[in-house]
């Protein structure tokens, strides 16, 4: 049964010495349309206890996390989303993607006031993605599960999904015929058999699409030309 996230990495961050803790996650990592997104959390010692039920955003239902995110703005510091787009992803990777995401979500955490070079950030996973994207990187540290185990990256994670979610919902209405109000760009069988009727839209990480078979030939037929 999943158990909601806590701030005991944070509070033995805090008993080290850090004076701001910020809590980094992704999403849309490996969907084949739409932005990639990259919460930041920033809390202090003083934040007091999270909202109840916050865990990672993939253990709950859109209601209980759209219901999350005024009470986590209202519990932090600060949190702020970085997106970087369809078309920087196919120029440099979906690993600097998330690099350019994190860095401007960062960005807007010190336009917000937070101390982003005094603080200790912590991110989800165990490969550190961010660092490179800055010039003068804070102090970083990964850990796995962080999304499910640490309540700033939870709250992270959540705001990120729903942030996200509300664009690809935005670019559902521009290009219905994919269902991305619903598969939210991800490799559904409807999605990829879109894709091989219609062809990739603008909102697609084309070189993605020639990377993939499934998504090229998802009914038998080549993808067009992108």
């Amino acid at each position: 049964m999943p158990v909601d996230a806590t701030l005991d990495i944070e509070r033995s961050l805090f008993a080290a010495g850090a004076p701001v803790v910020i809590g980094v996650d992704e999403v849309g990592r490996g969907a084949l349309a739409g932005v990639v997104a990259v919460g930041a959390c920033a809390v202090l010692p003083t934040c007091g206890e999270h909202p109840t039920g916050l865990r990672d955003s993939k253990l709950l239902s859109p209601t209980r996390r759209a219901a999350l995110v005024p009470l986590a703005h209202n519990w932090a510091l600060a949190i702020a989303v970085g997106e970087a787009e369809p078309a920087e992803i196919d120029d440099v990777g979906i690993i600097a993607a998330l690099g350019l995401a994190g860095r401007r979500a960062l960005i807007a955490l010190h336009a917000a006031g937070v101390d982003v070079a005094a603080a200790e950030v912590l991110v989800d996973g165990v490969h550190d993605w961010l660092t490179p994207a800055l010039m003068s990187p804070p102090s970083i540290c990964t850990r796995a599960k962080a999304d499910r185990d640490c309540a700033s990256v939870a709250a992270a994670s959540v705001v990120a999904k729903e942030h996200r979610d509300a664009l690809m919902r935005a670019d559902h209405e521009v290009y219905p015929v994919y269902g991305w109000d619903g598969n939210k760009g991800y490799g559904s069988p409807a999605h990829l058999a879109a894709i091989a009727e219609h062809g990739p839209s603008p909102r697609h990480r084309h070189s993605w699409l020639r990377a993939s078979p499934a998504a090229a030939d998802a009914r038998g037929a080549p993808a067009r030309e992108v």
